[in-house]
């Protein structure tokens, strides 16, 4: 289910800063940080939450938020950080721009993938897309560029009103302004 290769999302994340979220396969291998694929663990089993990504340094931050932790009942209490940094790069699937075990990346996939998917197949069904077989992938690519640039062209065109012009405003009479001074 990798839609753009490891390459091409690393480049997406460095050059761009733009974040790439993806289910996952099910049979894909996990780092050892990960329990599953939705919980982000230390060596000591206490859950994580995603901080943020530090942009200079290219850092995942992963921190305990949990307000009963169980640091308290750790024995590497005084020398652990609990506070925890990834490279987005260790595992570019994974971790990203956004991690997919963060709360963002689970509502962005719940909510806005379904969005787009209706949008989609809409927009193909406007344009009579569903109609045509693509046997080239930079032929698919390309008339999926037209179809967003119509859907794109289409939204402006509906924000923006035009100016309201009365179709009778030459028929409509006019007073003669009369410069009558009293002397």
């Amino acid at each position: 289910m990798a839609y753009v290769n490891l390459h091409t999302q690393r480049w997406l994340r460095e050059e761009l800063a733009v974040a790439l979220v993806t289910k996952l396969k099910p049979n894909m291998v996990l780092p050892e940080e990960f329990e599953n694929v939705n919980t982000m663990t230390c060596e000591q089993g206490q859950v994580l939450r995603w901080l943020g990504l530090q942009e200079i340094d290219q850092l995942h931050w992963f921190g305990v938020t949990d307000p009963d932790p169980l640091c308290s009942w750790c024995w590497q209490k005084s020398s652990c950080p609990q506070q925890f940094s990834f490279a987005p790069s260790a595992h570019e699937i994974l971790y990203g721009t956004i991690p997919v075990s963060s709360r963002v990346a689970k509502r962005l996939l719940r909510q806005a993938r379904s969005w787009v998917e209706a949008a989609q197949s809409y927009e193909k069904n406007q344009l009579g897309l569903n109609q045509i077989f693509f046997n080239s992938l930079r032929l698919a690519w390309v008339v999926c560029l037209l179809a967003d640039t119509v859907a794109l062209l289409r939204a402006l065109a509906l924000t923006r009103q035009p100016a309201e012009v009365p179709l009778l405003r030459e028929l409509v009479p006019h007073q003669m302004h009369l410069d009558l001074l009293e002397e």
